[in-house]
């Protein structure tokens, strides 16, 4: 499989695993798995090539870790960033006194106002250092770093839970837990 096809491959999981499952024919269940099989018929179905060993390829060579196959490689999921209902399982977690977020500077004045919110995901999702955040804002231009306050806003009651390929998840960033370099006035 070429880079493009696994590119192509992989954000179709992703769309079918966190928002539409429908589209392969597919329903997750309570914690967000589908059976492998049923997955690449679906992706069959869909115009999709992908076999076992493919599959395996995609999931292992994500840079970003986005998908988990269960132990015994029957079932597959996403690892975070659902819109579909479902409860991952990830415990309440201490996260670092820092995290960082990746965005660009078109939503500074929201961020400003609002700080941050989940949008049509379940979580805000923070990256452990200002690398992977810088690479999460790229995708929509010219990055910019915010860091939260993590530790601040645990000790004040905010709940974070960690995935397991390292994301931090929390419902939400008020404002006031918002700073960076790369951000003045936040």
């Amino acid at each position: 499989m070429n880079t493009k096809e696994r590119v192509r491959a992989s954000k179709f999981l992703a769309r079918v695993l966190r928002h539409d499952p429908g589209l392969a024919g597919l329903r997750l269940d309570a914690q967000g798995w589908a059976g492998v099989e049923d997955l690449l018929t679906g992706c069959r179905d869909a115009g999709i090539r992908l076999s076992r060993e493919t599959l395996a390829e995609v999931v292992g060579n994500n840079d970003k870790k986005r998908f988990a196959l269960s132990p015994d490689g029957t079932r597959i999921r996403a690892q975070q960033g659902h819109s579909v209902d479902v409860d991952l399982g990830w415990e309440p977690s201490v996260p670092p006194e820092l995290l960082h977020h990746g965005t660009v500077g078109r939503f500074l004045p929201a961020i400003a106002a609002e700080g941050l919110r989940p949008m049509n995901r379940h979580d805000v999702h923070l990256s452990p250092d200002t690398e992977t955040a810088r690479r999460v804002g790229a995708r929509r231009g010219t990055p910019v770093v915010l860091s939260v306050a993590a530790g601040r806003m645990h000790a004040d009651g905010h709940v974070f839970r960690v995935t397991g390929n390292g994301v931090w998840l929390v419902a939400a960033v008020p404002p006031e837990y918002l700073g960076g370099s790369a951000a003045p006035g936040l």
